[in-house]
């Protein structure tokens, strides 16, 4: 009895002593992975802009913030393999910067035309919609929609979506525009208003904010020329980053992150049409 009590002692410790060193092999196992995993923390170049308002600007104590740029730091926090870093220019030379590998990402309310699907490679979960209409001087009664732009001079950013549009329409429509190229946003708010330039192109909350910041005096005229939806671009190869940006961004909808973005930085929920 005594022998049989020993040996089913030596079994039961040599039974914990094996769980023991599994519990503690497992433990090793996960630090290691943990560790290895902030080792392999993949950081991403975002390239935005400072002169957008309420998208990607300088707030009055120089820090970048905005609409795309909240939403970024979002994303960010729901990917922890990815480490996401700012980097600053004019808007003209974003898509430059991305085909060069200058960033990895930009974050700039970007809509899809064939010029940017043949060469980059768009999220395919829209954050809102962007829509683009004739803005005027408020005391300007002569311009009531894009019809009334023959002759006029009409401003827009290079390679923006406005200024593919009204290069499109003014072809196709022969509408007899004149399409000024500007990228200083407070320059060309300055010209509308002396009437150095007769319209320009962009979004109801660009003309909100500029109206309350600035006294801009501006308003929109005529029907939405576009409702474009907005993504993000990346490069053709970036795939599982585009994956991973989707998955955070169908999160951050459900949770009515996104929609209290829009609402704080656009003025209203421009996520409503998805």
């Amino acid at each position: 009895m005594r022998k049989l009590t020993f040996y089913l002692t030596c079994v039961l410790m040599l039974f914990l002593t094996a769980c023991s060193s599994t519990e503690k092999s497992q433990i090793d196992s996960n630090k290691d992975a943990k560790a290895q995993g902030k080792n392999n923390v993949q950081t991403i170049l975002v390239g935005t802009g400072t002169q957008f308002p309420n998208i990607c600007f300088l707030d009055d104590k120089g820090n970048l913030t905005g609409y795309d740029v909240e939403l970024v730091r979002a994303i960010d926090e729901k990917l922890p393999e990815y480490n996401f870093e700012f980097k600053t220019m004019e808007f003209s030379n974003l898509l430059l910067s991305l085909e060069t590998g200058k960033i990895d990402l930009i974050a700039h309310q970007m809509e899809v035309n064939s010029e940017r699907e043949e060469k980059f490679l768009f999220n395919k979960e829209p954050y809102n919609v962007f829509p683009l209409q004739v803005t005027v001087n408020a005391k300007n009664n002569d311009i009531q929609s894009i019809a009334d732009l023959t002759g006029k001079n009409v401003s827009v950013s290079p390679t923006s979506n406005s200024a593919v549009f009204i290069e499109k329409y003014n072809k196709e429509h022969n509408l007899g525009a004149n399409i000024v190229y500007s990228s200083g946003s407070v320059d060309v708010n300055n010209q509308l208003a002396t009437g150095r330039l007769d319209a320009i192109i962009t979004t109801p909350f660009a003309v909100k904010y500029y109206n309350e910041s600035n006294e801009a005096q501006q308003k929109v005229v005529g029907d939405a020329l576009l409702n474009s939806k907005v993504y993000f671009l990346l490069n053709k190869d970036e795939v599982p980053l585009q994956e991973r940006i989707d998955e955070a961004i169908r999160e951050l909808k459900t949770e009515g992150v996104i929609s209290e973005l829009s609402k704080k930085w656009l003025g209203d929920d421009y996520t409503v049409d998805f």
